[in-house]
């Protein structure tokens, strides 16, 4: 399907909003395909503590394709700067075939390295030069900022500390000319998902529950019997670190069921002060009543659509 000016349309949301199966009921309405903006979901064996809710990508008795789920193992420490490759390949795949992409997931870090225009690459920490610098003023590593023909970003004037990093990233791609920074020019038409606060919590809540009864303790246990380490587990956070720790008798059921569902409420909020911060920053999200039927979403979303077309 072709869009007028938009390559690719993304959904974002806290955790517990139904993103998921708003993106694959609006994929098989635009002969679209997922790919996953979530950074654990790219895990093996981690299914229902990260919602990979694969029955969502049935609609209508067809298979949504999807992308970047289940790509690596348990155990290893995936990062943004593989998710920006892995992206890649993955949109350029479904552009080839004349598919639309769909970005749909809640990592914040992972939406913006995808919509931001400019390719992330790893920079390896230069010790000497922090040592330099640290001995400068901010005012100092301003003027030294601004001797870049490409500054980073504007926001790391914010602080020495990020001042510092932005100079070294800097530093790095001029000592290194022969490194691909370009990116493909992506723009994205962005939905989210809404519902009021008391909402999420109660919905939050309702899928601990539900989780915790279809196996997600046996799940954690089952990846400790694999030999992946309480300590890797306990890292990637949330349902993995709190049922880790109950499994390793750290907390009780209570203990963990309280003190988890309290995280998780705090991680909803912490993603929604995210997507606040990226409308400030001018990314447009077109937000959507979590509340009204499934259907009416995906009307609301095909007439926005459809006034780009």
């Amino acid at each position: 399907m072709t869009i007028r000016n938009i390559s690719l349309i993304t959904v974002l949301g806290p955790t517990a909003t139904g993103k998921t199966f708003f993106a694959t009921n609006l994929a098989s309405r635009i002969d679209g395909e997922i790919i996953s903006a979530d950074s654990r979901q790219v895990y093996k064996n981690m299914d229902i503590g990260t919602g990979k809710d694969i029955s969502d990508y049935v609609v209508n008795g067809s298979k949504i394709p999807y992308h970047l789920i289940d790509i690596v193992d348990a155990g290893y420490s995936y990062n943004v700067f593989e998710y920006q490759k892995d992206f890649l390949t993955a949109y350029n795949d479904i552009n080839n075939r004349n598919k639309f992409p769909i970005l749909c997931g809640g990592t914040g870090m992972y939406i913006e390295a995808v919509l931001k225009g400019y390719k992330l690459i790893k920079v390896p920490v230069n010790k000497n030069l922090r040592q330099e610098l640290e001995l400068k003023t901010k005012d100092e590593l301003i003027i030294t900022f601004k001797k870049f023909k490409t500054p980073h970003n504007v926001s790391d004037l914010n602080s020495k500390k990020r001042l510092i990093r932005a100079i070294e990233i800097e530093d790095y791609h001029t000592k290194n000319p022969e490194i691909d920074t370009s990116y493909p020019d992506i723009n994205s038409l962005i939905f989210g998902i809404k519902y009021e606060r008391e909402i999420i919590k109660k919905r939050i809540t309702h899928r601990l529950k539900t989780r915790l009864e279809h196996g997600m303790i046996d799940e954690v246990k089952n990846l400790l019997n694999k030999g992946i380490s309480a300590d890797h587990l306990i890292y990637y956070g949330l349902e993995y670190k709190f049922v880790t720790n109950y499994l390793l008798g750290n907390l009780s059921y209570n203990e963990m069921f309280n003190k988890l569902n309290i995280a998780i409420h705090q991680f909803s909020k912490r993603q929604m002060t995210w997507f606040r911060r990226m409308e400030r920053n001018g990314f447009k999200i077109n937000w959507i009543d979590g509340n009204i039927p499934i259907n009416e979403k995906i009307d609301a979303a095909l007439k926005i659509i459809n006034e780009l077309s």
